[in-house]
Parts: structure tokens; C-alpha cells; sequence
């Protein structure tokens, strides 16, 4: 059933919102679609016709939400039918995940520094700091997770 105008105005704008911060225009939409749904689950059809775009291009956006791990794919019971979904801790889960994304980037700025000439060179001291921010971040993500979890725990007691 297609959503409510007020449910799709807010849709355009909160994808419209996920764009400007960088993420590709119809996975924004998608995902912003799978929020305002009551229960978060939705087919490739049922997003088509939500979004009014076609099933084919649903594929490529929620394949990058999936790699993202923005949503979640499962079988309809019963069916050979994909549903997305996304959580309720969508939004923890993905942060808190974004550091197994920074140890690549790490590393390989890291092995940069040497291979720049060290930290004694501009680029060296440039890769230096980038790698030790970070891992100021990556290591501030970890500790949001867990206050984020405290605050959840507290909230349902």
C-alpha cells in the first residue's frame, strides 16, 4: 500500500537529508522509506511502488544498504520473496560497525608513513595524524556504542 503524502514528504526529505551528508540518492530514499514503515519490512515491490521507481533499480539501492549494513535481508515465510528490513538499532549498529571500516583505512595509512619517508617528511606527519585520528574515532565509537547501550538499559528499567 502506498504510504500517506506527509509519510512521503517526509521520506523525500529525510533522503534528500542522507544525500547532502553523502550517501547515494536512492539508497537514501529506500532507507528513509523502511524507517516510516510501521514494522521496517518492505519487498522490492512494495519499495517500488512506495518510491515510484522501478524493481530493478530497488536492487542496486538496497545491495548497497545491505554492504552498509544499514538493512537486512530475509525471506518471506512461506515464499521464495526477499523483505528488507531495518532495526530498531539501526542506526547503533551501523556506527558501531563503521570501525571494522576504519581497519583497512588504517593500515594502509599507517604502512603509508613509512613508505613516505617516515614522520620527519610533511606527508609522512600528514599520514600520522590522519591514521592517530582515526583511531581517536574509531576508539569514541566504541565508547558511544556502550554508553548508548547503558542509556537503553536504564530506559527500559
Amino acid at each position: 500500500m502506498p504510504a500517506s503524502e506527509e509519510v512521503r514528504v517526509f521520506v523525500e526529505r529525510f533522503g534528500s537529508a542522507l544525500t547532502e551528508a553523502g550517501m547515494p540518492r536512492l539508497p537514501a530514499r529506500v532507507f528513509a522509506a523502511l524507517l516510516a514503515d510501521d514494522d521496517g519490512r518492505m519487498t522490492s515491490a512494495e519499495i517500488a511502488e512506495n518510491l515510484d521507481v522501478s524493481p530493478a533499480s530497488v536492487s542496486g539501492a538496497v545491495k548497497y544498504l545491505a554492504q552498509t549494513h544499514m538493512l537486512h535481508r530475509e525471506r518471506q515465510a512461506g515464499t521464495r520473496r526477499d523483505v528488507y528490513a531495518v532495526r530498531d538499532e539501526t542506526w547503533h549498529d551501523a556506527m558501531v560497525r563503521s570501525r571494522s571500516t576504519y581497519v583497512p583505512i588504517l593500515d594502509a595509512l599507517v604502512s603509508g608513513v613509512s613508505a613516505v619517508g617516515g614522520q620527519g617528511t610533511p606527508a609522512g606527519t600528514r599520514l600520522a595524524l590522519s591514521a592517530e585520528f582515526l583511531q581517536y574515532v574509531s576508539d569514541e565509537m566504541v565508547k558511544i556504542g556502550e554508553r548508548w547501550d547503558e542509556r537503553m538499559r536504564a530506559r527500559s528499567t
